[in-house]
């Protein structure tokens, strides 16, 4: 049965019982930063990861010496009946505790399917949105890259338009577990040098600042939730990269007029050649009331998206 604690921290005795170091990953030059992956896990199969009275997650903390957090029954990841584990400590423990996790997925699985695992066998981490850059890169390289070198199937989600504040993406992977662990090991390395993503390690589970953005009038059709409580002006400055920053100007200034129009927030781009620094993504300042800032960045992001899929296809 399940446990009713909602997050475990490694025992004092983890770090002493830790097995002998994998052979060097390209993650290995980082293994002493910390670091952490979060990702979905049904609730069908939380209690399998916990195990009895927590036997099996405190198993797996002892064995790898990462710390393994899950999130409580109603803390889910938006659009999703999910929850979350989050792995966190140096680069090999996370890689070590999520073998055991994912080993014990798989068998999981291969029960319930009669050793036919097949397209079910996937994994789903969840990656900030300003950090799906650095796996995507420039033209899709990158992915195209880790997908060949891991020999996974490898697919970023666009950012959800339907719920304000989420700004996370799902980056499911797809293969054996070997496949999927070779892909983590390559993403993680990646994400290792974007120092947007370590500054959302220490985030809450919760997601209780997003909330959907469609309400229904009385007639049954769909409408924007209003929002009055917002009228605060802040501001955010996103990254772009510099060849797709046409489809968010769009000809003559139309698409970035449409979302300045929808969103309310007011919208401004950097010259040409004045980029986010150490990169070669312009600036898009986004100004304007919390809620207006979301709605902008999610409707910019999704053409940036859009545009990096069709150069994928």
């Amino acid at each position: 049965m399940e446990s009713t604690e909602s997050s475990y921290v490694s025992s004092p005795e983890a770090a002493r019982n830790r097995s002998p170091p994998p052979p060097k990953s390209p993650t290995s030059g980082n293994v002493e930063k910390p670091m952490y992956i979060r990702f979905l896990v049904s609730n069908a199969v939380a209690g399998s990861v916990i195990g009895k009275g927590g036997s099996t997650i405190t198993e797996f903390q002892s064995k790898s010496g990462a710390r393994i957090q899950l999130s409580r029954n109603h803390e889910t990841f938006p659009g999703t009946s999910d929850r979350i584990i989050m792995v966190s400590g140096a680069i090999d423990d996370i890689l070590k505790a999520m073998e055991l996790i994912l080993a014990k997925l798989f068998d999981e699985l291969n029960v319930e399917d009669n050793g036919d695992v097949g397209p079910r066998a996937k994994v789903r981490l969840i990656v900030p949105n300003s950090s799906c850059g650095s796996i995507i890169g420039k033209g899709g390289a990158t992915i195209k890259s880790l997908i060949e070198d891991s020999q996974a199937g490898i697919k970023i989600s666009p950012l959800d338009n339907n719920f304000y504040g989420l700004n996370d993406r799902l980056v499911t992977l797809t293969g054996t577990l070997d496949e999927q662990m070779q892909a983590i090991d390559l993403i993680l390395s990646k994400l290792c040098e974007d120092p947007h993503y370590s500054q959302a390690m220490h985030a809450p589970f919760s997601y209780a600042a997003t909330y959907y953005s469609m309400s229904y009038a009385p007639n049954g059709t769909g409408g924007k939730f209003p929002n009055h409580k917002e009228d605060r002006s802040n501001s955010i400055t996103i990254g772009v990269p510099d060849e797709h920053i046409g489809l968010v100007l769009g000809r003559g200034g139309r698409n970035i007029m449409e979302i300045s129009q929808v969103s309310g927030a007011r919208i401004k781009i950097s010259d040409r050649g004045d980029f986010m620094s150490g990169t070669t993504d312009r600036k898009v300042t986004i100004t304007g009331s919390q809620r207006a800032i979301h709605q902008a960045e999610c409707m910019i992001m999704q053409k940036v998206a859009n545009a990096t899929e069709r150069m994928m296809d």
